[in-house]
């Protein structure tokens, strides 16, 4: 009963800052902002987008106005993303009586002025991150949840009709196995296990002399690891000269069309990209004339957290906020590498590798890789942010220039060599969806993938350092070192020089 009194009480003090406040604005304001009835067209939506973008670089659902976001939440199955609490206040660990409260008023100007029956409001509220999603249909209510000062962002994060993108896009996607040119690898122990022509770019077989990332975990945040694929599993993991190590797989990706399901979609990866990031960063040396991966003895720990790699879906973006604030929860984890990304910051991911970060993890994120666009976006989120490590690849040839289908920028950390000069199908090699199978991979994804497979091995090697010290010897075991180019970070990273 004390409870409830303290509640109530902090909500009328809430309520009644919140009259005062708004009295102010009627008393200062000459006139009311009379917006259309209708909401805009999707086209309408797209072109705003897309001009702000090409004039800033950027989008931001808080720099629109009450009409046209509530046009896209319209569009966007009416569910409304809240980031509630404190400028800044991404995260909360702990219960906390007022923010309950200032939560709950804003869900009560909701259910106000939408006329809601509270026993049908569709609500689905995060446990660690401050939001909630929240259905909305009037014009008038996201006016009022502006007024607010507890109200950090309102994004219409149902909204996935992005010109540039479709719903189910499947970028990224290939579970197709490749012949592999014998040119675009060396054989090693045991067993003729194959590296990858690009490790050799990097000194990372020369590297393994003194790490292979024994006691390491990497966190992987991507479509998922294949069932399929024997040397990505638990009873293939530790095949050849991989010991002592394990691999799990978890699901948050939700396949519904309907935002407020909750049908998860499994741990299982049914698009091919997450199984070669896998590949790339924790593939054993193996006994099977496979391609082995970078930190062959590290742990890995995969989230299908997406069905491609762009971000441009309400249940992937709530599947990756998800599995970033559980990979931030698991001391084990030291890594934790996302190749997906989006063109403008999504709220709910933001706040998520902010909490992530706050864990001490090592975020490494793709700097993007497009086929059609890339000269219209630099550095995609959630590279852009400064919590994350951006990444992108370059070609082999002798001055630096990124992959045909990579972004660079100012953004950029560091890079990768993943292509050839004047030749896109010289690429890593990596295993196949299935077991037995080999195919190529590419872009900044690959890129962002050994790079993390680097950082293992350095964590390893130095079992001790902090973050930060591992993110330094990565940036003096760089080209460029000490200085920093505009559109390619420090530039590429020697593995060896970054474990001795």
């Amino acid at each position: 009963m004390k409870r409830n009194f303290l509640k109530l009480l902090l909500l009328s003090v809430i309520v009644l800052v919140s009259c005062s406040k708004d009295d102010t604005n009627l008393e200062n304001q000459s006139e009311i902002i009379q917006f259309p009835e209708e909401p805009l067209s999707v086209e309408q939506i797209n072109s705003r987008i897309t001009e702000t973008i090409e004039n800033t670089g950027d989008f931001d659902w808080n720099a629109v106005d009450e009409h046209f976001l509530w046009s896209a939440v319209v569009h966007g199955q009416n569910v409304l993303t809240v980031g509630y609490g404190n400028p800044d206040q991404s995260f909360s660990e702990t219960e906390d009586p007022i923010l309950e409260s200032k939560k709950d008023a804003l869900i009560d100007i909701v259910l106000q002025n939408e006329n809601f029956d509270e026993r049908k409001l569709k609500l689905i509220e995060h446990e660690i991150i401050t939001v909630f999603d929240i259905e909305v249909t009037k014009i008038e209510t996201i006016i009022e949840l502006r007024k607010s000062d507890f109200v950090r962002y309102l994004e219409p994060n149902g909204y996935n009709q992005y010109s540039t993108f479709t719903a189910k896009s499947s970028s990224g996607c290939d579970k197709n196995p490749d012949s592999i040119n014998s040119a675009h690898y060396t054989t090693i122990s045991p067993n003729n296990a194959q590296v990858s022509w690009h490790f050799n770019e990097h000194n990372i077989p020369q590297a393994w002399n003194h790490s292979t990332g024994s006691g390491v975990t990497i966190g992987l945040i991507d479509t998922g690891v294949s069932a399929s694929q024997y040397l990505l599993n638990a009873s293939g993991i530790n095949d050849g000269a991989s010991t002592g190590r394990y691999v799990q797989k978890y699901g948050t990706f939700i396949d519904s069309s309907w935002w407020w399901s909750n049908n998860y979609d499994g741990p299982h990866d049914k698009c091919g990209h997450g199984t070669a990031m896998g590949s790339t960063m924790a593939a054993p040396r193996n006994n099977d004339g496979m391609p082995v991966g970078v930190a062959y003895n590290s742990n890995l720990v995969a989230y299908r957290a997406t069905e491609d790699v762009l971000l441009n879906d309400y249940h992937e973006r709530k599947g990756v906020s998800a599995a970033l604030t559980q990979l931030g929860n698991r001391n084990d984890v030291k890594i934790i590498s996302m190749s997906i990304g989006y063109v403008w910051s999504i709220g709910n991911i933001k706040d998520a590798v902010k909490y992530a970060y706050s864990k001490g993890k090592l975020i490494f994120a793709a700097g993007g890789t497009s086929t059609s666009f890339t000269n219209g976006f630099g550095v995609i989120f959630p590279a852009t942010m400064s919590e994350t490590v951006a990444v992108t690849g370059v070609n082999d040839g002798t001055s630096y220039e990124r992959c045909e289908t990579c972004h660079s920028g100012s953004k950029i950390d560091f890079t990768i060599i993943m292509e050839g000069d004047n030749n896109t199908s010289k690429a890593p090699p990596v295993l196949g969806f299935n077991t037995g199978q080999r195919r190529y991979t590419g872009g900044s994804s690959v890129a962002t993938a050994t790079t993390a497979g680097i950082a293992a091995l350095i964590w390893s090697k130095y079992p001790g350092w902090s973050r930060t010290q591992v993110l330094n010897r990565l940036k003096q075991s760089s080209e460029f070192y000490p200085s920093k180019n505009s559109s390619f970070g420090y530039g590429n990273i020697d593995a060896l020089l970054a474990v001795q």
